[in-house]
């Protein structure tokens, strides 16, 4: 088991690297991690800049959670889907190491290069507005990004199979980036909206994930509220590996069965 593990494991390093290497020359990628939430950072911080550090520095770490969904939604929901459209999927399905494991070290290269974007936006604020900004729990931030980069690439496994069983999913991609950004309160409190969208904001990784990171870069949060954060998000990262497994092995069995692998 142990040896299977190390291999699984230099498996996903390796599919981490050759992404990695790929998205650094993908032009809709370098637009979607890093320019995106550098324009919503630039836009919020321009009408919240009177507010002082204290806002400066939820709109840094709001707008990096931008970049991390985007990515996610579109980059990582279509890791299955590319290597179909380049023939290599039915390699990948070949050989030994399974197909989620793949996918999971696609999700990490994708999820880990997003958060360029949160340092892009913290130099941003500190060199073109001026603000001084700092994290005011640097160890309980450390913990909960470790986390969050875990609950998305959960997220993730979640979403590659649905959109490769159901493709009609995908005609609302779009549609879902920005509902996210709001009900997960990237860049402004939930309780700014109704009452009736709480619950729906529960149910996301990303809003947990956003909660726990803005508490611990403010020191606003408790240490309880820090602490149910990182177990909704591990609560989440758990059943959503759960789920991805099962879906995984549908979506195969599917795929031999109406022979359409290499089919969209």
């Amino acid at each position: 088991m142990t040896r299977l593990w190390k291999t699984y494991g230099r498996a996903i390093l390796a599919v981490a690297e050759m992404t990695f290497r790929h998205n650094v020359m993908d032009a809709f990628i370098i637009f979607t991690v890093l320019v995106q939430p550098l324009l919503i950072a630039v836009m919020a911080m321009w009408m919240l800049g009177d507010k002082g550090p204290e806002m400066a520095i939820f709109v840094v770490v709001g707008s990096g959670m931008t970049g991390l969904w985007s990515s996610l939604l579109f980059v990582s929901g279509n890791s299955i889907n590319v290597e179909r459209r380049s023939g290599t999927l039915e390699t990948l399905v070949g050989v030994p190491t399974p197909l989620e494991v793949i996918v999971f070290g696609k999700n990490l290269a994708d999820v880990t290069q997003s958060l360029v974007s949160m340092v892009a936006s913290y130099l941003l604020a500190a060199l073109l507005f001026g603000f001084d900004l700092s994290i005011q729990q640097p160890l309980l931030f450390v913990v909960s990004l470790l986390l969050a980069v875990v609950a998305f690439i959960s997220f993730g496994l979640i979403i590659a199979p649905i959109f490769v069983m159901n493709p009609a999913v995908q005609q609302f991609q779009n549609a879902l980036e920005f509902p996210v950004y709001i009900l997960s309160g990237f860049l402004f409190p939930i309780a700014l909206l109704p009452g009736w969208t709480t619950p729906l904001s529960y149910l996301l990784p990303p809003y947990w994930a956003a909660r726990a990171l803005h508490a611990t870069s403010s020191g606003t949060g408790a240490l309880p509220e820090v602490l149910l954060c990182w177990g909704m998000m591990l609560l989440f990262s758990l059943v959503y590996f759960f789920l991805s497994s099962r879906l995984f092995k549908l979506m195969l069995v599917k795929a031999r069965t109406d022979a359409t692998l290499d089919m969209e």
